[in-house]
């Protein structure tokens, strides 16, 4: 669909170790990776990341001249010559006041109850996968010191062998807990915890325990699928009782641990994992009737229970499943309904069908706008929307907020608000070897990635200082480096994000719009609706100079 990105940037000093994907991130992202991709550094560095390295002694000119294929990277961003829009209260459009460091990029979803964001961003469904777990401290923290909606993803009850649960309710949750607790302790108001449900979270009962410990501090989302897969959720599992429990608790379990000839297999070394996998919904289901009627029914049942926010995740499926869910979502009243296209994910998804399932994020996005204003057209308050799906960096950002705008409000990013977990458990524990298993570092030695940017943790973040006036001197110690790592990569975004729409002339983040975008390509402007480049405002161009 769209032309490859290069594996190094001689500009901003970045490499890739893998093959690079559309969103900048390495097809393959590794945990103990030692950099240094473009997220990779920001996660260090900043917003210093948003210029050319050696200033003063280069100059730099854009290699992104030709947009081959459909993708996010063709489209274009536009800039203008005059006005200022969305300008916060109390300012004026005095060139003084009209600066990109005034530009306000909160944001807030919501039907009756709005959810308030720092940054226009939520992570990714952060589920039972061992790396969610491993990190969730720093991505949570993070995420709560920030001030963004983090998810917590599916079945993270049913994998936990300290879960008790009797006759489909649940008594006891420690890893969700740990999770909510985790978020909840450094929450300010900005941002939330969300928690989602597949059909195994469903039958165990995760709604009425989440609500009747958390109440309304929890958002419960419903899970229609993902970017990364059509099928259930995995984990790869590499131990053989712990492959048994999981069957024993009512999950799809490949190869059958339970079987004579497996468990033979995997003691000789033939067999060294299982994967777990997750059910498929609404199977019993036979048309689009029955499929309403069930989610309908499955509303009102959370509303009755006492949920007054409820959210809905749907992934790459075809044009009529993107219809159902935007339709749906909006005749619920849902809070948000967030749009993920392939093809991306945590790690455990089979790779040929990411490679080859579902709708590509541009189109998916594209034909989702489209759809939200036929409801629109008819009177319909739309349903809030976040796009998901290969999305990394600030500028990527701002394309997929302008192009379901006005009915886009957030935007998923998931393995991109990762790398900062990964990097600063690694560093925290170099510089605190006794952290070293607590973190999950994976490194012996400084990489010299890093040495170059600094050897102490007030060196190497250039938002550590920032963190620390947040939470004070004293609870520093108590923050990991992962969430400072977080906040410095989100710092980076913001920033740039922010120069994007100053150059717009548009200075919140709901001034913003799709006459903000360009195609690339004619092919582009087909399949997005976004006029070709230099057809727009030809007309009043021609107008002027015939004046």
């Amino acid at each position: 669909m769209s032309i490859g990105q290069q594996r190094s940037n001689d500009v901003l000093g970045t490499v890739n170790r893998g093959n690079p994907a559309e969103s900048g991130l390495c097809t393959l992202c590794r945990a103990d990776c030692q950099g240094k991709c473009e997220t990779f550094m920001s996660c260090m560095q900043g917003r210093k990341m948003l210029y050319p390295r050696n200033f003063g002694a280069v100059t730099a000119g854009s290699d992104n001249i030709t947009h081959v294929g459909v993708s996010y990277n063709s489209l274009r961003i536009q800039g203008y010559n005059y006005g200022a829009y969305g300008l916060p209260q109390g300012l004026s459009s005095d060139a003084d006041d009209c600066i990109f460091p005034n530009v306000k990029i909160e944001t807030e979803f919501g039907n009756e109850i709005k959810t308030k964001s720092r940054i226009p961003i939520l992570s990714g469904a952060l589920g039972s996968t061992f790396v969610a777990a491993k990190y969730w401290e720093s991505f949570a923290v993070g995420a709560a010191l920030v001030g963004y909606p983090i998810v917590i993803g599916e079945n993270v009850v049913g994998v936990d062998k300290e879960s008790v649960i009797e006759n489909g309710k649940i008594l006891k949750s420690p890893e969700l807990d740990r999770r909510i607790e985790t978020y909840l302790r450094y929450h300010d108001g900005y941002g939330a915890i969300i928690v989602q449900m597949n059909v195994e979270d469903t039958r165990n009962g995760v709604a009425d325990y989440v609500l009747e410990k958390y109440g309304d501090k929890v958002i419960i989302e419903l899970k229609w699928g993902q970017g990364a897969k059509d099928i259930g959720g995995e984990i790869q599992v590499r131990d053989l009782d712990y492959a048994i429990f999981l069957k024993n608790r009512g999950y799809i379990v490949d190869p059958d641990p339970t079987l004579s000839e497996v468990q033979q297999a995997f003691k000789s070394g033939a067999i060294r994992s299982f994967a777990r996998h997750s059910r498929l919904g609404y199977t019993d289901l036979a048309n689009y009737d029955q499929v309403r009627d069930s989610f309908m029914t499955a509303i009102a049942d959370l509303r009755s229970k006492g949920y007054k926010r409820i959210t809905l995740k749907t992934g790459s499926y075809g044009m009529e499943a993107l219809a159902m869910a935007i339709k749906f979502a909006t005749d619920a009243k849902l809070d948000l309904l967030t749009i993920d296209g392939s093809g991306g994910g945590t790690g455990m998804s089979p790779w040929n069908m990411m490679e080859s399932w579902g709708v590509p994020s541009l189109l998916l996005h594209a034909k989702s706008y489209e759809y939200a204003s036929i409801l629109a057209q008819k009177g319909q308050r739309v349903v809030d929307l976040a796009f998901g799906g290969g999305i990394a960096r600030e500028d990527q950002i701002f394309k997929a907020l302008a192009l379901g705008a006005p009915f886009t409000k957030m935007i998923c990013i998931g393995r991109a608000t990762m790398i900062p977990g990964f990097l600063g458990a690694n560093i925290e524990g170099i510089l605190k070897p006794e952290r070293k298993a607590a973190v999950h570092g994976n490194w012996s030695e400084l990489p010299k990635s890093v040495s170059d940017v600094g050897t102490r943790a007030d060196e190497i973040f250039a938002g550590y200082y920032d963190v620390q006036k947040k939470v004070g001197a004293d609870a520093m110690k108590d923050i990991p480096l992962g969430a400072i790592a977080v906040w410095t990569l989100a710092d980076k975004l913001a920033a740039g994000l922010q120069q994007l729409l100053a150059g717009a002339r548009k200075f919140s983040v709901p001034e913003i719009s799709r006459y903000d975008l360009a195609s690339g390509n004619r092919e582009t402007e087909k399949e997005t609706g976004i006029p070709f480049i230099t057809e727009i405002q030809d007309e009043a161009a021609k107008r002027m100079l015939n004046s």
